[in-house]
């Protein structure tokens, strides 16, 4: 079930399933529930987890798995991932009964179309349903409700009824039980209003930074909403949020079907200006958002590293934490995107750091030999007489329409005993067919073998740690080059005998 809202879902769907298994004379001996999850995606669904766990392990003591019906195994977006894993419970001949619904589930020609159809419209009804509650709350965005998410410091949540009446204030954790009640901000305790109005005038009037602010306020003890001490952070989200002179402001991140989280733009912003009560003069707030965005100027290549080597004498050191201290200055995130690396930026200004950090300038190097050996991979697959498809959100390969490869690097990394290490990460959210896995030799110039990964066998093992010499099951998938993929994924003339 999907929400603490449906504290009955779960013994319903019980009581039909043991209807079931009664008339089937079935005896149910464990069960798996995932209350208040998602059936969007697997991420959260512990228990599904851990029964598709138990199949492949061997560990199920069970012949059949019971389930209330098609979308109760999960609205996945995509349909065949719910197909997957029912195939992953029948290849070990664990069969999967959907207990409501109106067709027995027994490989049928009628029974695989039902379920094909059920399967993409439990998907297309999450996506339905996502974009009438987007429209609903960007209603109530504009009419100036709350939609989720803490006050904040110096604000509070009022509970209002339907006729915009105010009824009571809500504390942090607790939440509206009415479907037609409402959620305002309204001003805080009259101290932290004070505090909020007075950490605008420490920042226009008296151009003080905001770690000279979190200080000032740490030294008379005053803490967040939170109970925290005060930092840098804090203070900018502050100076920053426009609910503080009454505008609610909604969708400046997306995280919609719980897929890739995007920062939109301001064009997409949902707005309701001037809806709450201001604790901050506007004209004051204004002055905030002018000075962020004098900082945020594009420096030319010569003002910044002129701005690195005047840090450089003035602290006699530099690292990225000393140079985001300085507020007037640009962050070490931008010199790292201007330059490439912050030891490109040191070199630039002869600056040598005591520490080695060689180790950066290794991941750099991975970075910028990616690219090729993804190119040198579609070449291959393309002389074979494969099409690739690259997907520039997540890098995977969709190769002949029907198969997905991602390709990882991982550098080596020498024991003190002088033995070899390599780390491989799998990206567990985007489940490719075959990972294909680059081992660096040491040096990490060159290219020492490649491990061919199938989804099915380590999927659930989301890091690896591999030696020169692995064992079976792990070196059965290794390769001196990429000849045993390019043999897998050619086509092959299979002939009819009439």
């Amino acid at each position: 079930m999907s929400t603490d809202h449906q504290k009955y879902s779960t013994e319903n769907q019980a009581d039909v399933i043991a209807a079931y298994a009664a008339k089937r004379n079935f005896e149910i001996v464990r069960s798996y529930a995932d209350e208040g999850r998602s059936g969007l995606n697997i991420a959260g669904r512990d228990s599904l987890r851990r029964l598709i766990s138990d199949v492949q392990n061997g560990e199920a003591d069970y012949e059949a798995v019971l389930v209330y019906d098609i979308s109760r195994w999960g609205r996945f977006q995509d349909a065949d991932e719910s197909a997957y894993y029912e195939f992953i419970c029948r290849e070990r001949g664990i069969n999967v009964h959907y207990c409501a619904e109106q067709f027995d589930n027994d490989g049928s020609l009628p029974s695989n179309v039902m379920k094909s159809i059920k399967r993409v419209m439990a998907g297309e009804y999450s996506r339905e349903l996502s974009s009438k509650v987007f429209a609903g709350q960007c209603r109530l965005i504009t009419l100036g409700y709350r939609q989720g998410g803490s006050a904040g410091y110096g604000l509070r949540r009022h509970l209002v009824n339907e006729h915009n009446e105010q009824k009571a204030p809500l504390a942090r954790g607790e939440h509206k039980s009415l479907q037609t009640d409402r959620v305002i901000l309204v001003p805080g305790p009259d101290e932290e209003v004070e505090t909020v109005r007075r950490i605008y005038r420490l920042f226009v009037l008296e151009l003080r930074s905001e770690r000279e602010i979190a200080t000032i306020l740490n030294q008379e003890d005053k803490v967040t909403d939170l109970g925290q001490p005060w930092s840098r952070p804090v203070v900018r989200q502050i100076l920053s949020n426009e609910k503080y002179i009454g505008n609610n402001v909604y969708n400046r991140v997306s995280f919609k079907l719980k897929k890739k989280r995007v920062v939109n733009t301001p064009d997409m912003w949902v707005r309701g200006d001037g809806v709450f009560e201001a604790i901050v003069d506007p004209m004051l707030f204004e002055a905030a958002q002018s000075i962020f965005a004098d900082r945020a100027r594009r420096f030319s290549d010569e003002e910044l590293l002129q701005l690195l080597s005047s840090l450089l004498g003035a602290r006699g050191a530099l690292s990225g934490m000393i140079i985001d201290e300085v507020d007037a200055m640009p962050s070490s995130a931008a010199y790292r995107h201007r330059f490439g690396s912050l030891l490109r930026a040191y070199e630039l200004i002869g600056y040598t750091p005591a520490r080695d950090y060689r180790y950066l300038e290794t991941n750099r190097q991975l970075r910028l030999m990616h690219p090729e050996v993804v190119a040198d991979t579609v070449a291959g697959i393309e002389r074979i007489g494969g099409s690739v498809a690259p997907d520039c959100e997540t890098d995977l390969l969709l190769v002949n329409h029907e198969v997905t490869l991602a390709l990882v690097i991982v550098r080596c990394q020498p024991t003190p005993a002088g033995s070899l290490r390599w780390r491989v990460r799998l990206d567990a959210g985007l489940r490719p067919d075959i990972t294909i896995v680059v081992r660096l030799k040491p040096g990490n110039k060159n290219v020492r073998d490649y491990y061919l990964l199938p989804w099915l066998d380590v999927g659930t093992t989301p890091r690896i740690g591999m030696a020169e010499e692995n064992g079976v099951y792990l070196d059965a998938y290794r390769a001196d080059d990429l000849t045993p993929l390019y043999h897998l994924l050619r086509r092959h003339t299979v002939e009819r005998s009439i």
